[in-house]
């Protein structure tokens, strides 16, 4: 494929994101940016959660993983259904009942104001190196095959990718994300189909011949029992689980979408649909992954270091014009979520839990200190993709998931001393062990193997994150 022609893709799929900010983002007012006039449908919110939820990180990542952990991942996916059965059945109706626009007003009045607002900079934290990451891997494709190839710098391409996404969300907020999910979840769907077909259509595969092979291949093993393997089912499961709580649950940019609906009940209905289909989505990517290895095995084809790049490669250099094409649209639909959600996000966090927004009337001075943030935290954004640029070394999601092992700890540990307990804290001293949490679990993960007999630490590192926050928290707690 030509750059020209990935690039009038990219160039016609925004145009479609513009058309649907402009039916969407009329008379919009800070109510429909931070909650979208809470007039949301739910069958729309969940939709779209579907591609906000798997990002150009799973659209990538996930199949090339499947060469080091086979399906594994599916049992970290019926992880991720248990945790959201703990969002359905307890946070969202804590969420409705205190009528929140930021989830991390809740620590305000449960602890003070210390526990908020470090509650608050942890997410920011969390959201803004994650964003980055999810970012910085479908940019770095368009960077290779379109930018790089007239001669344009990769800050320039981020720039430009950032710029279109101030566009079409500084106004309208989460009311036009709501809609515009559905469009990008559509279309990254179609890409992982679309491109499984073709793939198996290369190699005279039908479905049923695919999921024999699939079955039967190397690639296809679900359970792993070994104690010092990170695979490990149980590992897997409780990490899935505790990864969704904190990464869905804890995170304003997910739950700020649900919020947006009209009332608990709907939400609720919107979270259960949406993590059961998740289920299947994240099967077909193992699929597709498994289909990529296959591919490439029979075609001699050097599977690469980085396996974030084997989706990439097989589509553009050796499935043809229609395969390249396919991915190219599936992979920008997954870029956008990953954006247009932080930005929007992260924006509602630092107006709402740092200046107070929510408290003050709607008016043209409020307005243009949201427009201040949003275009602030867009810089931010850029400045950490460009860094990310310079230090990537492993798969993404890989970085993604070890990162939020580290900041949404903390955030485990709050709201579940927060709910659990009865107890009130030293609010001042919570910031310092909120801080020393991540650093104790670095060291952890750092000499698991050593301090734990062999034991080595994955995913579940977030548990243990959040345990030490909740033990940091007891030790606090004050005595009434």
């Amino acid at each position: 494929m030509s750059a020209s022609i990935i690039f009038t893709c990219f160039i016609i799929y925004s145009a479609l994101l513009f058309f649907i900010t402009w039916l969407t983002s009329r008379n919009a007012n800070n109510s429909s940016y931070f909650l979208g006039n809470k007039n949301s449908p739910w069958y729309v919110v969940a939709y779209g959660m579907i591609g906000a939820s798997l990002s150009g990180v799973t659209f990538m990542s996930v199949p090339g993983w499947v060469g080091k952990t086979q399906f594994s991942y599916l049992i970290m996916v019926l992880g991720y259904f248990a945790g959201y059965l703990v969002i359905t059945g307890v946070l969202l109706p804590l969420y409705y009942k205190m009528q929140l626009t930021s989830i991390y007003s809740y620590l305000e009045e449960r602890f003070g104001f210390w526990s908020y607002k470090t509650g608050a900079f942890f997410f920011i934290l969390s959201r803004t190196i994650g964003a980055s990451f999810r970012m910085f891997l479908v940019i770095n494709v368009l960077q290779l095959f379109v930018f790089e190839q007239w001669g344009i710098p990769f800050w320039v391409s981020v720039l430009i990718f950032i710029a279109l996404i101030i566009l079409y969300t500084f106004e309208g907020g989460i009311k036009t994300i709501v809609w515009t999910d559905t469009l990008q979840t559509t279309f990254m769907l179609l890409g992982v189909f679309l491109s499984v077909y073709l793939i198996s259509k290369e190699l005279n595969f039908s479905i049923g011949d695919l999921i024999s092979n699939i079955k039967n291949s190397e690639y296809s093993q679900l359970i792993f029992t070994g104690g010092d393997d990170k695979r490990h089912f149980a590992k897997q499961f409780l990490a899935g689980m505790f990864i969704t709580i904190t990464m869905t649950g804890l995170d304003q940019e997910m739950m700020q979408k649900n919020l947006s609906c009209k009332n608990l009940k709907e939400a609720q209905k919107n979270m259960l649909s949406f993590a059961t289909v998740l289920i299947f989505i994240n099967l077909m990517f193992l699929a597709l992954g498994a289909t990529l290895y296959m591919y490439a095995k029979a075609k001699g084809i050097e599977i690469p270091a980085k396996t974030d790049d084997l989706f990439p490669m097989i589509a553009i250099k050796y499935l043809g014009p229609i395969a390249g094409l396919v991915f190219i649209i599936g992979l920008i639909s997954a870029a956008y979520p990953s954006a247009d959600g932080a930005l929007t996000s992260l924006t509602t966090s630092f107006c709402v839990d740092f200046l107070g927004m929510d408290k003050k009337a709607d008016s043209y001075e409020q307005k243009k200190k949201r427009y201040l943030v949003h275009f602030s935290f867009a810089a931010l954004l850029l400045v950490v993709i460009v860094i990310f640029k310079a230090i990537n070394n492993e798969a993404v999601i890989g970085k993604l998931f070890t990162v939020a092992g580290y900041t949404y700890g903390p955030l485990l540990g709050l709201f579940a001393f927060g709910l659990f307990t009865k107890f009130k804290v030293k609010d001042r001293m919570v910031p310092l062990v909120c801080l020393l949490s991540p650093v104790i679990c670095f060291f952890l993960n750092e000499y698991s193997a050593v301090l734990f007999y062999g034991y080595k630490f994955g995913f579940e590192l977030l548990i243990a994150n959040g345990l030490i926050t909740f033990a940091g928290l007891f030790f606090l707690r004050k005595n009434e």
